[in-house]
């Protein structure tokens, strides 16, 4: 099974032992092998692509998509758990997860540098109208409107209801790259990295 451009889930197996010593390098190849290359080939990559060939005639619901659909795997991923589809009568497993809300509005909530932008409230009020609409019905509701960009780099201006998608591209990146310093050395950062891969390679 592919998970991260030609890794496969043997090798994942094959390099989790190296893991066990906390070592920073080994840690870095970890986040530069498998989870950036599989943010690189499934995300980042065809949001770029996009944007290199914006017509701004509604590339930007597309772009916006990914987005919303790259947040929940970067916050599960933080968090190393990961998404179950209960049946009636069945419960949730420690690290596991049905609802995909608190995931998001966490993120967007508590994670820098969107915490800057948004709180509970208002991360609550982009996932109905803009995630939940977009996924589920290709437009955004509640009055929610998609723009390029901002100069000042402003992610989103929660009070009209703008979101700034190229702008919300470069805090993602931002994101992205202090995660990536911060499991060379956080152990609750890769105890939940290896329950997220070792989920995926199941």
């Amino acid at each position: 099974m592919i998970i991260a451009g030609t890794k496969t889930d043997k090798d994942w197996h094959a390099f989790k032992p190296n893991l066990g010593n906390g070592d920073a390098n080994v840690w870095r190849s970890a986040f530069n092998e498998f989870f950036m290359q599989r943010l690189n080939l499934r995300y980042l990559e065809p949001i770029k692509i996009l944007q290199e060939n914006d017509t701004y005639q509604g590339v930007g619901f597309s772009i916006l998509a990914i987005q919303c659909s790259l947040i929940e795997f970067l916050e599960s991923t933080a968090r190393g758990e990961n998404y179950r589809f209960l049946v009636k009568g069945e419960s949730l497993n420690q690290y596991e997860y049905s609802s995909s809300r608190d995931i998001f509005v966490d993120f967007l909530s508590k994670r820098q540098p969107f915490s800057n932008t948004f709180d509970a409230t208002s991360a609550k009020d982009f996932y109905v109208n803009v995630r939940c609409g977009l996924l589920h019905e290709a437009r955004t509701k509640g009055g929610w409107k998609i723009k390029a960009k901002h100069q000042n780099d402003v992610v989103a201006d929660v009070q009209n209801r703008i979101v700034y998608r190229n702008n919300f591209q470069k805090a993602l990146l931002s994101y992205i790259k202090e995660f990536g310093v911060t499991i060379e050395t956080s152990e609750t950062h890769q105890k939940a990295f290896i329950r997220k891969f070792d989920n995926l390679c199941a």
